[in-house]
């Protein structure tokens, strides 16, 4: 079975002496249970693995229950160490609370219980974990799956990645568009909204939260005011109120809202966002088009590329502490700027939608980047930059 590169930094983890909570978040469906169970068959460490998924959210007490039959099971078998695993934590009430509670007295009692715990997206980190925990945990990012893993696991073809994206568990459905269409928003796009961010935030319009998902991704790689937005959503509301569902959505690593690079913060977050999804199977799956049609109108074609570009950016930086913008001066624009550590890296995505690439030597003469170059039409192959760990871009 395919191993993703976090499965060899939690086994090391668990393996030190106790020490941090280790908490894995990332999406929805990109194998967090699955890597986490594979640790689990290697390690020798005594374990027990349970989903909150099913508990009613307000049954606090069921955290501190499944500690105890923990501690019980490591006592009655005189075990040096034990390991407990919980998923889908996020969904109990007062969590973070309760996790606190247990591990101090754990820590008091000098009782060797591990302890992981999986939960989604920064919707977990922002809201609880360093309200409660802090100082007590480390952080195990996992993102939507690259090109590289698609291909190594199910033998994606550039163009399938670019379409279909990096969800492995719709993988084996890309030969019935229609199947993989329903399941896409099935099982990944309506779970996410109605359960994930919805049992997490509080969320006053949760018709609305769907809607400009929808109108969001049809809108990837294009700059849009948010005020264009209200005039297409009925009951929108205002701007605030959808700016502040657009964060939610970022946070929950589907759609976020780019913000226009400058060296005032002020200006940056006062800007018109550009859209894109994290994973280009929410740009498809929403799409009436097939890839066919998709593939063989440059333009459109040029969009599908610009997003994978855009989410391969967004979800290394994620795990890598990156700032992800764009950058426009009038006509001139610039698709990518990373920023890292006050250093910044310019990246232009040359495809069928746009074949110059003029803005990209004025952003280097006005904020001398690190580094500036095209990715596309004779520029770093659109496959190999796919398969870039970004990582080193700033070494």
């Amino acid at each position: 079975m395919f191993k993703r590169r976090q499965f060899s930094e939690l086994l090391s983890r668990i393996s030190e002496d106790r020490n941090k909570i280790q908490v894995i978040t990332g999406p929805r469906q990109v194998g967090k249970s699955t890597m986490v169970k594979q640790v689990l068959k290697e390690t020798t460490i005594p374990n027990m693995f349970v989903s909150a998924d099913s508990v009613p959210k307000e049954n606090t007490s069921w955290i501190g229950e499944i500690w105890e039959t923990a501690r019980a099971r490591m006592q009655f078998n005189k075990d040096s160490e034990y390991l407990l695993v919980i998923d889908e934590i996020h969904k109990i009430n007062n969590w973070s609370e309760e996790v606190k509670k247990q591990w101090d007295a754990d820590c008091f009692n000098d009782i060797n219980l591990k302890i992981v715990l999986l939960g989604s997206s920064r919707l977990l980190i922002k809201d609880r974990l360093t309200e409660s925990l802090a100082g007590r945990y480390e952080i195990i990012r996992m993102s939507h799956w690259s090109f590289s893993e698609m291909k190594e696991a199910f033998g994606f073809s550039l163009n399938q990645f670019v379409y279909f994206g990096g969800y492995p568990g719709g993988a084996q459905l890309i030969t019935n568009e229609t199947r993989w269409k329903r399941y896409i928003k099935d099982s990944i796009i309506a779970p996410a909204i109605e359960h994930d961010i919805l049992i997490t935030k509080i969320i006053y319009k949760p018709e609305l939260m769907k809607r400009l998902f929808e109108l969001g991704c049809s809108y990837s790689g294009e700059e849009i005011s948010l005020t264009k937005l209200v005039g297409q959503l009925q009951d929108a509301g205002n701007v605030t109120t959808l700016a502040s569902y657009l964060t939610t959505l970022e946070e929950s690593q589907l759609l976020c809202g780019l913000q226009k690079f400058a060296n005032d913060k002020a200006r940056k977050y006062n800007s018109v966002p550009k859209l894109m999804v994290y994973n280009t199977s929410l740009l498809s799956a929403l799409s009436s088009s097939s890839l066919e049609n998709v593939f063989t109108t440059p333009s459109v074609w040029g969009r599908w590329v610009e997003s994978a570009v855009g989410a391969h950016i967004l979800n290394m930086a994620d795990e890598l502490d990156y700032n992800v913008y764009y950058w426009r001066e009038r006509n001139e624009e610039v698709d990518f700027i990373i920023e890292h550590n006050q250093q910044s890296v310019a990246i232009e995505v040359k495809s069928g939608r746009r074949t110059t690439n003029t803005g990209l030597p004025l952003f280097k003469k006005k904020f001398q980047p690190k580094l500036s170059f095209v990715v596309g039409s004779r520029g770093v192959p659109l496959e190999e930059f796919l398969s870039w760990d970004l990582s080193s871009l700033f070494d």
